[in-house]
């Protein structure tokens, strides 16, 4: 149900230019779920890991591998030698 909410308040925002340049600042989750709770929506922790596992099922396997491999590309140049 709380997933719903995270939905309808991602919605709000995109159509409120002030939230939306809120939310594509730099935000600890702490700010981002008193953000969402502040506009009146009941947004908890483990609504933003469903989101992005929704997010992940709904990924083809090629958009997989991609991602796969630029994180494994950035994890080589972080780590020296």
């Amino acid at each position: 149900m709380s997933l719903q909410q995270l939905d309808a308040f991602l919605l709000q925002a995109s159509l409120q230019p002030q939230l939306q340049a809120r939310l594509n600042e730099p935000l600890e989750l702490a700010d981002f779920l008193m953000l969402a709770r502040g506009e009146g929506y009941a947004v908890e922790e483990t609504d933003l890991l469903e989101a992005r596992e929704r997010e992940e099922s709904q990924r083809s396997a090629s958009e997989l591998q991609q991602r796969a491999g630029d994180d494994a590309r950035r994890l080589r140049n972080f780590i020296p030698g």
